[in-house]
């Protein structure tokens, strides 16, 4: 246990097809805590390809005469589906990352919490029933250390339009939570609904209802208060909706916003607890980027972006940019989008 908890979750996985101890050793709650305090935190990237959780490597080396660089499939994560009597994986039609976790919404309107490194699922049932159009995410409470999730949904019947949420709590097993939230809209753009975890709480590019047709603020959801907080975002240059995207850099440390208007790349060096935010310039860029993961190479920054949505042809940014195609299974299959993922030994049911 003492090796092993200094062993990279990824390649733990791999030992729980070895026997049932070795499965039951990592799925062991003694070696999580030891893992977690001294294991290598790796940040990787996942894609969702044909319902189902692909790991990428992606890779840039710079070399004396030449740059090396990959993006490949290397391995897929197998979620069973507990309805079928077979070996039938579940067709997932989206997943939020937070602290080595998945919190994956099915195509048959089912929510299950994932830890594809131990195995681990919690099946999260609904009060009444989920929708294709509920917004999720996944973090926890800096205070007590236990998980939770959000669940979102705009009720479009009523004037001025609101937005229910419910929080459930992991420690309960139960949706313990009932709120509105007023006066703000998250549009159905691309990957953008789906927010980014930052050390527990979630972040969306939002508008404002009542205000101008472009008023565009930073929303957080805080798991410790269960509640929502409106951040700024840098006011130096002017932009829309359209012209923005969020990231986050390597173990979900910071925040970072691309605007494309003015090419350029912000990072939240300083977010207080009273919502304050500061923002550093970090990059200029001669390109539009629709969505952003950020990796580092060699202690220096890459960027892997796509240009165009839905597509297998990335884009890694270092010293120079790169184009290269995504070395996948089939060639027809397309990524929706990427995700920056840590993976951990974190079980679902114990505090973090």
């Amino acid at each position: 246990m003492e090796i092993l908890s200094r062993v990279s979750a990824v390649s733990l996985a791999r030992l729980r097809t070895t026997s049932k101890r070795w499965n039951a050793l990592v799925k062991d709650e003694r070696l999580a805590k030891k893992h977690s305090a001294y294991a290598p935190r790796q940040s990787l990237v996942i894609t969702l390809i044909d319902s189902r959780v692909y790991l990428m490597n992606v890779s840039l080396q710079y070399g004396i005469e030449k740059v090396d660089l990959s993006a490949k499939l290397t391995g897929q994560f197998s979620l069973k589906d507990p309805l079928s009597n077979s070996l039938e994986e579940v067709d997932i039609r989206n997943v939020f990352h937070c602290d080595g976790l998945l919190l994956c919404s099915t195509k048959d309107n089912r929510l299950v919490v994932w830890n594809p490194c131990s195995g681990e699922t919690r099946w999260i049932q609904p009060r009444s029933s989920y929708k294709v159009s509920d917004i999720y995410a996944l973090g926890y409470d800096n205070t007590s250390s236990c998980h939770k999730i959000l669940r979102m949904d705009r009720s479009e019947d009523r004037i001025p339009i609101q937005t229910e949420y419910q929080v459930y709590d992991f420690t309960s097993k139960s949706w313990l939570v009932d709120g509105v939230a007023g006066g703000l809209f998250i549009p159905s753009i691309g990957t953008r609904r789906r927010g980014l975890s930052v050390k527990g709480n979630t972040y969306w590019l939002a508008l404002t209802e009542d205000g101008p047709p472009f008023d565009m603020f930073l929303l957080c959801f805080d798991f410790s208060t269960d509640g929502f907080r409106r951040l700024s975002l840098p006011t130096d240059t002017p932009c829309t909706y359209y012209d923005v995207s969020l990231s986050v850099t390597r173990e979900e440390q910071q925040l970072c916003m691309f605007k494309s208007h003015g090419s350029e790349l912000w990072i939240a060096t300083k977010m207080e607890s009273t919502g304050a935010i500061s923002w550093s310039k970090s990059h200029r860029f001669h390109f539009r980027i629709d969505e952003m993961t950020v990796l580092a190479d060699q202690e220096k920054p890459v960027f892997v972006y796509r240009f165009k949505p839905k597509s297998n042809m990335l884009h890694i940014v270092g010293e120079h940019i790169y184009i290269i195609q995504v070395d996948q299974h089939s060639a027809d299959s397309k990524c929706p989008y990427l995700l920056t993922y840590v993976p951990s030994l974190v079980q679902i049911q114990q505090s973090i």
